[in-house]
């Protein structure tokens, strides 16, 4: 009833056991189950669909960038956050093409843990300005020479095109406000029509996909 529905995934008993302990701790939290492999957890998600995934990197039989993958596709409702003991950029960027939202190291206190959580419960991204910019330097060098078309960019007014050209640079709200002269609420609405109108499930998410698609480009 209510509250926020969590699948934890490692191939370590102990570590989901601890995870489990320290989420099950925090009121409006429950764990309603756990897998020991990306192929595991698709089935369980689809089976149990439930508001975030916490799921490690390195798994046998399915490691957990490919599960994110079909997460994101079959079960699109669902977020994912990737748990790791690597604190590298491929990880992270590959992550968050697979459409994870949001990344945290397994050494993080379980008080990170319970907010990262939560954050993406309410399907926010978990990404500080730094990791931001890392991700941003990632599709720049990953970017391709002919940007792939996307009809849904047609349905954005120029406002909201414009919006979304500064949000694609790593800006904050309340930078594009400054920007374009407006408040920041008028920008919080903005995002939110960018977002829904091109199916995309965060702001990290939106940086990708304009780089893809030539909102930005190189340089």
């Amino acid at each position: 009833m209510g509250g926020l529905r969590v699948l934890i995934v490692d191939d370590q008993d102990l570590v989901r056991a601890g995870f489990s302990v320290i989420l099950q701790s925090e009121p409006g939290i429950t764990v309603v189950g756990e897998a020991r492999n990306g192929e595991e957890a698709v089935d369980r998600v689809l089976e149990l669909r439930p508001d975030v995934v916490c799921m490690d990197v390195q798994m046998p039989v399915m490691d957990g960038l490919e599960a994110a993958r079909r997460i994101s596709v079959q079960a699109p409702g669902t977020g994912v956050l990737i748990l790791t003991t690597f604190d590298r950029d491929d990880y992270l960027f590959d992550a968050l093409t697979a459409g994870a939202s949001g990344f945290l190291l397994k050494n993080s206190t379980p008080e990170k843990l319970i907010e990262a959580v939560q954050i993406i419960g309410r399907g926010d991204a978990l990404l500080a300005p730094d990791v931001t910019r890392r991700v941003i330097e990632r599709c720049t060098d990953r970017a391709p020479e002919v940007p792939t078309p996307s009809a849904a960019l047609d349905d954005l007014s120029g406002r909201e095109r414009e919006v979304f050209g500064l949000l694609a640079l790593g800006m904050s709200n309340a930078e594009i406000a400054i920007a374009l002269y407006v408040g920041e609420a008028t920008v919080k609405s903005h995002v939110s029509k960018v977002l829904q109108k091109l199916t995309l499930r965060d702001r990290v998410h939106a940086v990708v996909f304009a780089y893809e698609h030539g909102i930005v480009v190189r340089g």
